[in-house]
């Protein structure tokens, strides 16, 4: 369980393969097992690290208000100690946010992202999203993360046969150090790189679920706004694809990578 000391935050990562390295970020309330099947499909032939963001699963959970850009230091704090550098990125959910961000203040860093059911902002546009908000935030404040994960799983993965999968959303999120989670939810809402779209100069793979929470057109819009990104649709799967269609991702993320990776490279 290798972790790293960064500025007294202790990060828990995972690591296998060797070539290319990949970046696996996981989702709000989750942690690296995320991508618990997809991780080793990629590692065949790409260098994988798959870390708990601050304040998520075995990471260091210290005081003070979190937020995207937070998360996104201490991520490129750990990339620069393990000397990586031109990293293709992998992001679900929050996952894809700190990619986002990411991109467009370290682009050195950054060589292709690979966005699992994201977005570039948490900005409340609508009384509809306002009202969501405030939903869940008020019942993770209330009943605690274990109430909410169930909550939470049957909508995840609503499948009389998923019902493995919805009890590893109870165990994960119910994990949850409660101040911890509560102030990493809070930390997204009004965040955004919306405007800084057109500084993203990396390539961009956006996979979106058929199931997921956002529609597929604002995934387009957001896409139209990118010198160079390219929307793909995931069959039969929820907002937790790399859980619920582990081998669509794979395949997607194996594919894009390798188009990459036949090119110079830049």
């Amino acid at each position: 369980m290798p972790t790293l000391s960064l500025d007294g935050l202790s990060l828990h990562f995972e690591e296998a393969g060797e070539g290319t390295p990949v970046l696996l970020l996981h989702g709000l309330g989750s942690s690296g097992r995320d991508w618990e099947f997809v991780a080793p499909r990629l590692a065949a032939h790409h260098r994988v690290i798959v870390p708990d963001t601050r304040g998520h699963g075995r990471s260091d959970k210290p005081a003070g208000a979190y937020g995207v850009p937070l998360f996104a230091r201490d991520i490129a704090a750990l990339c620069d100690r393990l000397g990586l550098a031109r990293v293709h990125v992998v992001g679900l959910s929050m996952g894809g946010m700190i990619g986002f961000q990411l991109s467009v203040d370290r682009p050195e860093l950054v060589r292709s992202l690979v966005i699992v059911n994201s977005g570039p902002e948490v900005v409340a546009r609508t009384l509809r999203m306002k009202l969501s908000f405030a939903t869940r935030l008020a019942l993770l404040k209330l009943l605690g993360p274990k109430s909410l994960a169930k909550v939470l799983a049957p909508k995840l993965f609503p499948k009389p046969e998923q019902e493995e999968l919805r009890r590893r959303v109870v165990e994960g999120i119910g994990a949850n150090d409660p101040d911890a989670y509560l102030r990493a939810t809070r930390g997204l809402v009004g965040w955004s790189v919306r405007e800084r779209l057109k500084d993203v100069s990396c390539p961009v793979l956006v996979l979106s679920s058929e199931r997921d929470y956002t529609p597929l057109a604002t995934k387009k819009a957001y896409v139209a706004l990118m010198r160079d990104a390219r929307l793909q649709e995931l069959k039969d799967s929820g907002h937790a694809a790399p859980l619920d269609q582990p081998e669509q991702v794979a395949e997607a993320a194996k594919g894009f990578l390798r188009e990459l990776e036949a090119q110079r490279p830049n």
